[in-house]
């Protein structure tokens, strides 16, 4: 019984001691793969819609409450739209909505840019520091 103590106390504090001390959360650099496993544009015009993507994965790395992402996700609505492709714009919110959830462990989730789990929640003022010194994002509160 004693041995199987010392094996479970062993296991514990190597688990623990592989945990990372807990500090303050550190944003990454912004990068941006485009519109995300989706066309950037038309076969005539490459990048038709390619600012909006890159527009709205500023907003996902950056990340914050999900009132923010919905935002997000109508902004690269209307911007789709506003080039000319109301059925792109569509069927891309709709791919977003369901593609880009920050509880998804995706390259593409909402707040890709922070360590995974941090879900939908408002941005410390110290966070928003972070997004303005990597890479900023406009209209950010």
């Amino acid at each position: 019984m004693n041995k199987i103590r010392l094996i479970v106390i062993s296991v514990m504090l190597a688990l623990l001691a592989a945990c990372q001390v807990s500090g303050p959360t550190r944003l990454q650099p912004f990068t941006t793969d485009g519109c995300s496993r989706f066309p950037e544009g038309t076969h005539a015009h490459r990048d038709l819609w390619h600012q909006c993507c890159t527009e709205h994965d500023k907003k996902y790395w950056a990340g914050g409450s999900a009132e923010e992402r919905m935002s997000a996700d109508e902004a690269l609505h209307a911007c789709v739209k506003s080039v000319g492709k109301p059925e792109i714009a569509a069927l891309m919110l709709a791919g977003v909505r369901v593609g880009g959830s920050p509880w998804w462990p995706s390259a593409f989730r909402w707040g890709y840019g922070w360590p995974f789990s941090n879900g939908y929640r408002a941005l410390t003022p110290e966070e928003q520091e972070q997004v303005h010194q990597l890479g900023g994002v406009q209209g950010l509160k």
